[in-house]
C-alpha cells in the first residue's frame, strides 16, 4: 500500500483566521494530524474538499495536537445506509478525485501557526 502525504502549514493573520489549500489530491483520506506549533487554545477547524464542499474535518475548540481518522457512512445502491447487524453504520474512508483540500481555521491567535499533514492512499 502507497501512502502520501500533503502537509501544509498555516499561518493566522491578526484576527486567528487562515484560510489555506493542499496541492491537489487523488486517493483515499486515510487521516489527518495536526501538529500544534502556537495556535491559540479553542482554534476552530473546517476542512472540505474544494471541489465538492464534502466536510473531511470540523471541530471546534481544539486545544492540542491531534489525529484524527474521518469516515463517511456507506449506502446501497437504493440509497439505504449499510449497516453492521442492523443497528452499527458501516463507515469508509473518504475518496478525493483530483481536487485540493480546504483548511479553514478560526480562532487561532494573532500570527499564530500549525500544521496539518493529510495522509492519502
Amino acid at each position: 500500500m502507497y501512502i502520501e502525504r500533503h502537509s501544509v502549514v498555516l499561518a493566522t493573520d491578526a484576527d486567528g483566521a487562515c484560510t489555506a489549500y493542499t496541492d491537489i489530491v487523488t486517493g483515499l483520506l486515510s487521516q489527518i494530524s495536526y501538529a500544534k506549533t502556537d495556535f491559540a487554545d479553542g482554534v476552530d477547524f473546517v476542512v472540505t474538499v474544494e471541489e465538492t464542499g464534502e466536510t473531511l474535518w470540523s471541530e471546534t475548540n481544539v486545544n492540542a495536537s491531534a489525529v484524527r481518522a474521518p469516515r463517511q457512512l456507506t449506502y446501497t445502491s437504493t440509497g439505504s445506509s449499510i449497516a453492521y447487524a442492523a443497528t452499527f453504520g458501516v463507515y469508509d474512508k473518504i475518496a478525493i478525485a483530483k481536487s485540493r483540500i480546504k483548511i479553514v481555521i478560526a480562532q487561532g491567535g494573532d500570527t499564530k501557526s500549525g500544521t496539518l499533514h493529510f495522509m492519502i492512499q
